[in-house]
């Protein structure tokens, strides 16, 4: 059931994929590496030529526009998340507050394939970081779960708390007092201790219902 709605929702977006206008990409910039995604895969047409295929991502659009390039030229745009048919398949990519969640190549027969970031994008840069550090990459990744959990154990309960005393739920089920309470320097260092390990995650792709649940609630 649940695969037949994801796949109702993919024909709905792809429906809404406009055609580009064919203006040339634009190579990567090391200053803009806060702001700017850039990913490629290569994939064979059905006359048997290869293209390169290019997904831009320009993470302080206020549009929430997801942009797809062909050999270079610009060659569809949907908001986000998007869905681009491809040859064999579909791209797939998805954002959150703090970078990319997903950006998969989806094939007919159901596999998936990670695209290859730009090597100057901060994904790419995290991603050779990983090939020359790997002991210290994983350690960097172990840590960003560790410190998403703490701030949802610490977390949760305080929202719970602040969003029953809103008059129209108290007054229906009651306000709920949180067991935790936490002084206020001690929230601030475990929100911006999140957002640092929120960061970490989205520069690897790596996204999870529960661990990466602090940083859906901003999304929601």
């Amino acid at each position: 059931m649940l695969r037949f709605f994801k796949n109702k929702h993919r024909q709905r977006k792809m429906k809404k994929v406009k055609s580009g206008d064919g203006h040339a990409l634009k190579p990567f910039r090391f200053y803009e590496v806060f702001h700017r995604s850039l990913f490629y895969i290569k994939l064979q047409e059905n006359d048997g030529e290869s293209h390169i295929y290019a997904v831009h991502v320009n993470l302080m659009d206020e549009n929430y526009t997801i942009d797809l390039y062909r050999d270079g030229k610009h060659y569809a745009r949907v908001t986000d998340p998007a869905f681009f048919p491809v040859p064999g398949g579909v791209i797939e990519v998805a954002t959150t507050s703090y970078g990319l969640k997903r950006i998969h190549y989806v094939t007919e027969d159901g596999q998936e394939h990670v695209l290859s970031p730009d090597r100057l994008s901060a994904e790419g840069l995290r991603m050779r970081f990983d090939a020359r550090f790997p002991k210290v990459s994983s350690i960097i990744g172990k840590l960003a779960i560790v410190t998403l959990l703490i701030s949802i154990i610490l977390g949760l309960p305080q929202l719970i708390s602040l969003i029953s005393q809103l008059p129209i739920i108290e007054e229906r089920w009651g306000s709920f007092e949180s067991p935790i309470t936490l002084p206020a320097w001690l929230n601030t260092t475990v929100f911006i201790a999140g957002i640092i390990a929120a960061i970490e995650r989205a520069l690897t792709l790596k996204n999870h219902w529960l661990i990466d649940m602090e940083t859906s609630w901003w999304d929601a």
